[in-house]
């Protein structure tokens, strides 16, 4: 049965919206966590410290100027929320923050755990003066355990969390992958776990303190590899350094490709793309002999592409239904055609950056789909919105607060 109606036209709001978050995260993850929320629907107010929050002082800067307003992973992390300094070390600060809360729906934090509480802004501070708020800590190992205390970072995350084990080539160092992934991981836990918590609270009003660890959102990644060691006692092994039978990234004339057996391309397809003969000897065509002959298989495929293009090799595979992947630079990913057709990057105006594009919808909803509102917020950009306008302090409250550097 074919419906004769037409598809619901987007809306012009997220599914979030209504939703009111305070931001007290100076991390990536914290940080990221905040902005999934915001990018849709939620209305995000990241409060840091006077001095600003940490992430401002880490780089990349734009145009190498280490600036509190140009530090890129701080743009990218925080597009989509206002912004306003609280101090917690002073007294005043913490009662400000109390009054905030019965306004709000979550809280997002990375403090070390116990922090918050020992200052008396601890989770079931909070939830006294709100009792349906969320709280979401992401913390290196949680609240809770041995580890809790101990300071974590990317690299200290992922090596605790097993993937770096499996990762490089045998009889060499463990390797991290490039990037930020444990930190990301973590602000996508906190987002959809956010997510859950406030359907519940939608519901019967409940709030409750959702507590994330970064080591164990990278750990559940490598799932299977921890369920073959108590069922089996066996390990995943890193990669071999020659003979991988594909496993390596291969490097052509002008970068590097990656080719996979399987997908809809036959032995003789694969021959056929690398163009070598030898590829339809027994020794290779057979699987159980390819096995036996892998280094000698490598030799073939890497002569066979040093003098290809990526490019070329990237639309024959296409043709073969083979299993490609080219490894593609910074700027051809800025320029790539399937990122472009799915609208990944948007171009923002930052009032001191400029014009810069930023990878910015993560997914895509048909109904409620990613809105861009504004850039990430200037050091305590919305002060006088939230301190004047929402808590009615006066002019002169509000000059008294800065000279004490509550905000």
């Amino acid at each position: 049965m074919t419906s004769t109606q037409s598809p619901q036209a987007p809306l012009d709001h997220g599914p979030l919206d209504g939703v009111k978050v305070l931001d007290l995260s100076e991390d990536i993850a914290g940080s990221f966590c905040g902005r999934l929320l915001a990018d849709y629907g939620a209305d995000v107010l990241k409060l840091e410290p006077p001095t600003g929050a940490a992430l401002r002082r880490m780089g990349p800067f734009f145009g190498d100027d280490p600036h509190p307003e140009k530090s890129l992973f701080y743009l990218l992390m925080n597009l989509n929320k206002k912004g306003a300094t609280l101090n917690l070390e002073t007294v005043t600060g913490r009662n400000i923050l109390k009054k905030l809360v019965p306004h709000v729906d979550v809280v997002i934090e990375s403090f070390r755990p116990g922090y918050l509480a020992d200052l008396g802004v601890g989770y079931d501070d909070l939830a006294a003066e709100n009792p349906a708020l969320i709280m979401t800590s992401i913390t290196p190992f949680g609240q809770t355990g041995p580890y809790s205390q101990y300071k974590g970072e990317e690299v200290v995350n992922y090596a605790m969390g097993l993937i770096m084990s499996i990762s490089g080539v045998q009889g060499q160092e463990p390797l991290k992958h490039g990037g930020s992934q444990a930190q990301y991981e973590g602000g996508l836990n906190g987002a959809a776990s956010t997510s859950m918590a406030l359907f519940l609270q939608s519901s019967t009003g409940e709030g409750q303190h959702i507590d994330v660890s970064i080591t164990e959102c990278v750990a559940s990644s490598a799932m299977a590899t921890q369920t073959i060691y108590p069922f089996m006692g066996g390990t995943l092994p890193r990669r071999p350094a020659t003979g991988s039978n594909f496993g390596h990234p291969m490097p052509c004339k002008d970068g590097w490709i990656i080719v996979q057996t399987g997908g809809g391309a036959t032995w003789p397809d694969i021959a056929d793309f690398f163009g070598d003969p030898q590829l339809m000897e027994p020794k290779f065509a057979d699987p159980a002999q390819r096995l036996r002959n892998t280094e000698e298989l490598d030799q073939v495929v890497l002569e066979s592409i040093k003098e290809r293009g990526k490019w070329d090799l990237f639309t024959k595979a296409a043709e073969k239904r083979m299993l490609f992947g080219l490894v593609q630079t910074p700027s051809e990913l800025l320029d790539c055609p399937q990122l472009e057709s799915r609208n990944f990057y948007r171009d923002i105006e930052h009032p001191v950056i400029g014009k810069v594009k930023v990878p910015a919808v993560l997914f895509n909803l048909s109904l409620t789909p990613y809105h861009f509102n504004r850039p990430a917020p200037t050091l305590g950009q919305h002060n006088a919105e939230i301190y004047v306008d929402g808590l009615e302090y006066s002019r002169e409250d509000f000059v008294r607060l800065r000279q004490l550097d509550v905000i």
